[in-house]
Formats: structure tokens, C-alpha cells, sequence
């Protein structure tokens, strides 16, 4: 059987990195992986250093321009996957970037932190998705996949609110020294609702959808370090990348339409 079209946004860095290694080293399919980088150069690199692991696979991989907040890019990104193959049967919605620093930190400044995330974790996905969709439902085997968090559950919000949570209580203003990450929280929360209108959207054409929460994983989100992230509880990229893989098997087939957690599906 031909090998499977794989499409990852961010794929050079970070869990779409571990992502695409996964998929490399899987013995369960065959792929030919689009490994999206925001500029050529960054995805060329990720596959300099992928060449040793994809010299023994029958996976295959290449390099390919697409930042998410240039419609252009994406547009000539999609036509290029079209005039070669002609559909595409995964496709991974990672990319994804956190601008937010303190809550006083931010307070002057949020409609550019959020319109900044919005634009790439949400937004950038959108766009991405609603030209690739008419390449996916040419697949019999397609899935759409984007990339969740925990920060993103309502439920699990409140449930810490209602605790209390782990954060000193503050009255007046300003919030001091306050890290609530709101910007990124309220975009990865807005990922899942895109995710559940292109479940609605795509069914009937047998693409099966999914939003995936990989946890707390050490990458170089918002512009940490892994070791940094690991100080803090995180777990290895890699990790991530084998959960990600793991939908796009059909692993998690019982959790169409959710956010896959390693347990189970979270809670809204």
C-alpha cells in the first residue's frame, strides 16, 4: 500500500519534531512526512538531523515551508501537496506558540498578547485546515488531529479555582507577580472548539478528528528550555510525540471528537 501522506505543522522543533520521529520509527505504517518548518531553513535542519534515523525506515520525509500566519504560505504549502500527490490522508496541527509572561506583566498589553496567539494556535489552524480539507476527504484513511493542552479544560479550571489552586490569593490591584498564562489557555481552550466543528464538519466524509493533550511536555514553548521545563515537572517531548503517534494509528479510536489524554479523553 502506498505510504501515508503526513502533513505536521511546527515539525521541526518540539513535540511535531518527536512527532515525526515516531512516525519514522513506527512498524505498524508506512509515510511520506511533510515536515513544516515557519521558514525552509528551520524544516531542512530538522531533517538533517532526522537523516540517520530515516536512512534504515521505509518512511520517507521531506522538508517544507509553512508558517501559519501567512496565508500565502499555507496556500502554496497546500498546492504543493496537491500538484504532487493530489490528497492528503493526516494531517497534524502543531504549531503553536505562548506569548504571555505575567499577568501585570500583560495587563497593558493584551490585546497583542492574545491577538499573537489566537493568530498562531488558532487562527493559523483554521486557515490551514479549511484548504487542506478538501485533500483529506480525497483519503479514505484521513485524520485531522490538533494539538490541545490541559490548560485548555473549563472544567478543570474551575476545579481549581474552586480549590483554590496552588497560587497565593491577591486582592486589589495590581495582580503582582501573577502567571496565568491566559492568551495561550484561552487559545488552546478555542483549538478544541475548532476541533469539534471540523469533527461536526468532516464526518460524513469519514475523516475522524481528534484534538490531542500531550501534558506538560519539555520543549521550548514561550521561549523556555526543556531542562528549564523539566525543573518544572515536564515530561520528554518524546513522550508527547508517541501519544500523537498513537492517534494517528488509530490507537485512540474510541475518543473521536475529544481531547485524547494519556488516561482516557479530558473533560471539557
Amino acid at each position: 500500500m502506498f505510504p501515508k501522506l503526513v502533513f505536521v505543522t511546527g515539525g521541526n522543533t518540539g513535540i511535531g519534531f518527536e512527532t515525526v520521529k515516531a512516525l519514522i520509527k513506527s512498524t505498524k505504517d508506512d509515510y511520506h512526512i511533510f515536515v513544516g518548518g515557519r521558514t525552509l531553513a528551520k524544516a531542512s535542519a530538522a531533517m538533517d538531523q532526522l537523516k540517520d534515523l530515516l536512512a534504515p525506515s521505509s518512511t520517507t520525509a521531506e522538508a517544507i515551508q509553512v508558517d501559519v500566519t501567512d496565508d500565502e504560505s499555507i496556500q502554496k504549502a497546500v498546492e504543493y501537496v496537491e500538484h504532487r500527490f493530489g490528497w492528503l490522508d493526516i494531517l497534524i496541527n502543531n504549531a503553536g506558540a505562548l506569548f504571555d509572561t505575567t499577568f501585570s506583566g500583560d495587563a497593558s498589553n493584551f490585546r497583542a498578547v492574545f491577538n499573537k496567539a489566537y493568530d498562531v494556535n488558532v487562527t493559523g489552524a483554521q486557515v490551514l485546515t479549511g484548504l487542506f480539507a478538501p485533500l483529506l476527504i480525497r483519503s479514505p484513511r484521513a485524520r485531522l488531529l490538533f494539538l490541545s493542552s490541559s490548560n485548555a479544560s473549563l472544567s478543570g479550571a474551575f476545579e481549581g479555582c474552586a480549590s483554590g489552586g496552588t497560587k497565593e490569593p491577591q486582592d486589589g490591584w495590581p495582580k503582582d507577580g501573577l502567571i496565568t498564562h491566559q492568551g495561550y489557555r484561552c487559545s488552546k481552550a478555542a483549538v478544541n472548539m475548532c476541533m469539534l466543528t471540523w469533527y461536526q464538519v468532516l464526518r460524513d466524509d469519514g475523516v475522524k478528528t481528534f484534538a490531542v493533550n500531550p501534558g506538560l511536555s519539555a520543549t521550548h514553548l514561550g521561549g523556555s528550555t526543556p531542562r528549564k521545563m523539566k525543573r518544572l515537572g515536564a515530561v520528554d517531548a518524546a513522550r508527547a510525540g508517541d501519544l500523537v503517534r498513537s492517534v494517528v494509528e488509530g490507537e485512540r479510536d474510541e475518543h473521536v471528537g475529544r481531547v485524547v489524554t494519556w488516561d482516557g479523553a479530558q473533560e471539557w
